[in-house]
């Protein structure tokens, strides 16, 4: 077959393969962008519903079907490859604009987010996937930084073209119009350009190592508490994702509250989102300083932009804060993804990130609950206090717990086998 004639790997040997799963994931960020400013004030105005927490269940409905797909999604790449994976996940979004455009309630626009959790696990899986599989071990970083950085710069720009459609025309459909031409254009794009490279990760390894081709339940064993610094990894990625929801529902209501402008509460929340650019450097600093130093230095400045918000009030100091929160996520987000990629064996690579994105991305369904929650009984600050605890309590067990992973010279050994998988391997010699 042609697309396995190169089997270097490195990122400048595959640049047209890899410029396209740039350009993928950054249709993926636009796809999920375009519901960020549209859709919960389609929810209020023109469905009618008044209840923070209701409009707030399509992130619970969107985190936990997407972090059930991420596991899923890594263990289909494996068995099957990245590209059909990839394509079934694009094929997936394709009913999400006309749900929008013709929901008649709520529960279809929830219907709509479950199929927008599966598009997001599916398509970010494997793009991320394949360009780790396309880089070389020293370019893991860069790779993971480059695909985050492109992601969320479409995240940004989805909300901010849908809301300038919206803002000229109206709530639908023509935001949705948009979002129906990336969708259609990025599966054709994998249909008919991209290539599989599961092949890659497959030739990397050393099949005859005792740590390759684990069994599914062990990787998910290994990579949720059977390693400590995988676990440090899962527990990290779940509590940081609190602050992007703290940022997609909290901040914008908290910042109305204290009477910012509508429009300046956009640049404020923009200013956070735009720091998440800085992902494309962030993550090849951690191929040259390694993982760890980003990640422990990310979660405590998040947290600190976070809780400082609640002791300033002023639109350029909330802009500020905002930004610090930002770039402490730049450095941690892209880091903490190339962790399982460095720990775990090529052979179960996939299925080890899609377990670290399971419980990374649960983080956006449990998050909305404690935030929704704490809003609704307590008041907004209260989901600033929680969430900025509950980075500096993760920061230190990534501080305590998370070892080294980089290949050139991290500290990181893997568990030894179980006395049956030793003997297993020792049998099959």
């Amino acid at each position: 077959m042609t697309e396995q004639t190169n089997l270097t790997q490195g990122i400048r040997e595959h640049l047209g393969q890899f410029s396209l799963h740039v350009l993928l994931v950054f249709a993926t960020g636009l796809t999920i962008g375009s519901e960020r400013t549209v859709v919960p004030i389609l929810g209020e105005d023109v469905l009618g519903v008044e209840s923070f927490l209701v409009i707030g269940s399509f992130v619970v409905s969107f985190g936990f079907v997407k972090a059930l797909l991420n596991l899923y999604a890594g263990k289909w790449g494996e068995e099957y490859g990245r590209k059909p994976v990839l394509v079934l996940g694009w094929l997936t979004a394709v009913p999400i604009p006309i749900v929008l455009i013709y929901a008649p309630s709520w529960s279809w626009i929830t219907v709509g987010n479950i199929l927008l959790g599966i598009n997001q696990a599916l398509t970010w899986s494997m793009a991320i996937n394949a360009k780790i599989d396309l880089a070389s071990p020293d370019q893991r970083g860069l790779a993971v930084g480059i695909d985050e950085a492109f992601g969320y710069t479409g995240v940004a720009a989805g909300a901010w073209i849908t809301g300038v459609i919206a803002g000229r025309t109206s709530l639908r459909p023509e935001p949705f119009y948009f979002l129906a031409a990336v969708v259609v254009l990025a599966t054709l794009i994998s249909i008919f350009l991209i290539k599989e490279t599961v092949h890659l990760a497959q030739l990397e390894g050393d099949e005859d190592h005792h740590d390759a081709n684990l069994p599914f339940n062990e990787v998910l064993k290994r990579a949720t508490y059977g390693d400590r610094t995988l676990f440090a990894a899962a527990q990290a990625g779940h509590i940081e994702n609190f602050v992007d929801t703290l940022f997609w529902i909290a901040v914008p209501l908290y910042l109305t509250s204290q009477g910012l402008a509508i429009e300046a509460v956009g640049v404020v929340v923009g200013v956070h989102s735009a720091m998440y650019f800085l992902q494309i450097g962030t993550g090849g600093l951690a191929d040259r300083i390694g993982r760890r130093p980003p990640v422990v230095a990310g979660m405590f400045l998040a947290g600190a932009g976070v809780l400082g918000m609640v002791f300033v009030d002023g639109y350029l100091q909330w802009a500020l804060l905002a930004g610090v929160s930002g770039l402490g996520m730049a450095l941690l987000y892209p880091n903490l993804m190339t962790v399982p990629g460095d720990a775990a064996h090529p052979t179960w690579r996939s299925a080890g990130m899609g377990v670290y994105r399971m419980w990374r991305d649960a983080g956006y369904g449990v998050g909305a609950i404690v935030i929704g929650l704490s809003m609704q009984f307590v008041n907004a600050e209260a989901a600033f206090y929680l969430t900025a605890i509950s980075m500096f309590v993760s920061g230190a067990i990534v501080y305590l717990w998370m070892e080294e992973t980089h290949p050139d010279f991290g500290t990181h050994e893997p568990p030894a086998p179980a006395p049956e998988d030793r003997s297993r391997a020792m049998s099959d010699d």
